[in-house]
C-alpha cells in the first residue's frame, strides 16, 4: 500500500467578494505594521486600494512596496528582503499576480532569516528555510498562477529560473476574489489562463497524481476550458470570472501536490533568456510538449479532452490523444497567443542554449510520465520552432 502527502490549502475565502474578509482576518494576528507588496500598475489604477484603504481605516500602519516586475530577476527579490528587514515589519500582504505574490511569499520569510534569498536556491542556495516568517496573506488579481497555495517563489536569473521552496512559505490566508480580475487585458488574462490551465493538465499526468489532485486537476481543466475565451474576449462576463478564478484555484492545489513536467521545465529557459512571460511561454510548449510524451499517458490524454469539452466516448485512446492534442492547440490560438518560437522572436540558433538550460531542471522533468533526455528536449523545441508536432522515434 502507497500514500501520499496533501497539502490541500491555507485557510482560503473564494467567490465574488471575499476580499471583504481581509479586515476581520488581519485582526486575527493584531499586526502594527503591515507590508503590502503590490504591481505598480494595480496601485496606480486605484486596485490596491481596495485592499489597503480598509485596512487603513481599520488603524492600521499600511505601506505599499510596488517595486514589483515581471518575471522578478534575483535582485528584485534581495532589495525586498532588505525593505522588509529595515522596516520593522509585522504582516505582509501580497496583492497581484504571480510574481507579487511570490515576492510576498519571499519577503515574509527571508524576515526571519539571515542571509541572502540567493543563499536559498533551489538549484545552487546553501541554506535552508528553518522557520515560519511573517504573518502572510496572499490576494490574486488574476487567474493563472496559483501562488496563492503554492510553497514556491520562482525567481530569474541570467539565463534561466530557479525557486525558494518550502512549506514555510506557504500563506495564512488565500483570498480569491473573481472581482478583482474583472480589469485585467485580454492578453494579460489568456496567457495567465493557459498557465493555469496548463498546471492542472501536468498535474494530472505528473507521475506524483493521486486520485485527490486527479479530481481537483479535471475540475479545473472543465473550468477554464469553458470560461477562458469568453474571460479574453469580454472581461466584465462575472460567469466567466468566477470560474477561471475558481479553476486557477484548483489546478493551483493540484499542481502544489503533484507537481508540473515538462511544460514547466521547457518554459523556464524561455522566460529566462527570452523576458517571455510565464504563461506566454507555457502555452506556445503546450500542445508540442503534450505530443511528444503522447504515448506515456493515452488514456489520461483522453480524459482531459472530455474535461476540455470534447467527448471521447467513440474513440480509442489513442484517437482521443491526438484529438487532445489539437484542442490545447486551438484554445491557444483563439486566445491569440502565438503557437510557435518564431511568433516571440526567438531564432533557431537559440534552440541549443535552451535545451542547456531546460536539463538543468531535473526536479520539474522528474514528474514527466516519459523521461525526457537532453536530445528530447532539443526535438520539443525545434517543433515549437516548426509548428509541427512530433513523436520520439
Amino acid at each position: 500500500m502507497s500514500f501520499a502527502k496533501l497539502v490541500l490549502a491555507p485557510l482560503s475565502y473564494t467567490g465574488w467578494g471575499a476580499l471583504e474578509q481581509l479586515v476581520p482576518e488581519v485582526g486575527r494576528h493584531s499586526p502594527k505594521k503591515i507590508l503590502i507588496v503590490t504591481d505598480p500598475l494595480l496601485a496606480k489604477i486605484g486596485l490596491t486600494n481596495q485592499a489597503a484603504d480598509p485596512l487603513r481605516e481599520a488603524g492600521y500602519d499600511v505601506t505599499l512596496y510596488t517595486e514589483v516586475v515581471p518575471e522578478p530577476p534575483l535582485a528584485t527579490g534581495e532589495h525586498l528582503t532588505d525593505f522588509t528587514r529595515s522596516g520593522n515589519f509585522d504582516m505582509v500582504v501580497g496583492i497581484g499576480g504571480g510574481s507579487a505574490l511570490d515576492l510576498a511569499k519571499l519577503a515574509a520569510v527571508m524576515a526571519t532569516h539571515e542571509g541572502k534569498v540567493a543563499d536559498y536556491l533551489n538549484l545552487t542556495g546553501t541554506k535552508s528555510i528553518e522557520r515560519k516568517g511573517l504573518p502572510l496573506i496572499l490576494i490574486p488579481t488574476t487567474s493563472g498562477t496559483g501562488s496563492e497555495v503554492t510553497n514556491i517563489a520562482v525567481l530569474s536569473l541570467e539565463t534561466t529560473k530557479d525557486v525558494v521552496t518550502h512549506d514555510f512559505l506557504l500563506a495564512d490566508l488565500a483570498i480569491v476574489d473573481p472581482a478583482l480580475t474583472v480589469s485585467v487585458p485580454g492578453k494579460v488574462t489568456a496567457a495567465t489562463g493557459i498557465d493555469a490551465l496548463t498546471h492542472a493538465v501536468e498535474a494530472y499526468i505528473s507521475v506524483n497524481a493521486t486520485a485527490v489532485t486527479d479530481g481537483l486537476a479535471l475540475q479545473a481543466i472543465r473550468l477554464i476550458a469553458r470560461s477562458l475565451r469568453t474571460a479574453v474576449a469580454y472581461g466584465e462576463d462575472k460567469q466567466a470570472r468566477t470560474d477561471m478564478s475558481h479553476g486557477s484555484f484548483l489546478a493551483g492545489l493540484a499542481f502544489f501536490n503533484a507537481g508540473v513536467a515538462g511544460v514547466h521545465a521547457l518554459a523556464y529557459p524561455l522566460g529566462g533568456q527570452f523576458h517571455i512571460a510565464h504563461g506566454d511561454s507555457n502555452a506556445v510548449l503546450l500542445p508540442y510538449v503534450m505530443s511528444y510524451i503522447r504515448k506515456s499517458c493515452e488514456t489520461r490524454m483522453a480524459d482531459i479532452l472530455d474535461a476540455l469539452g470534447s467527448n471521447s466516448a467513440f474513440l480509442s485512446d489513442e484517437e482521443a490523444s491526438y484529438r487532445c492534442v489539437d484542442e490545447l492547440k486551438r484554445i491557444v490560438q483563439d486566445v491569440g497567443i502565438p503557437d510557435t518560437l518564431g511568433g516571440f522572436d526567438v531564432p533557431v540558433s537559440a534552440l541549443d542554449s535552451l535545451t542547456e538550460d531546460a536539463v538543468k531542471q531535473k526536479r520539474i522533468l522528474a514528474r514527466s510520465p516519459l523521461p525526457l533526455s537532453g536530445d528530447d528536449i532539443r526535438k520539443i523545441y525545434q517543433s515549437a520552432f516548426d509548428g509541427k508536432t512530433v513523436e520520439p522515434e
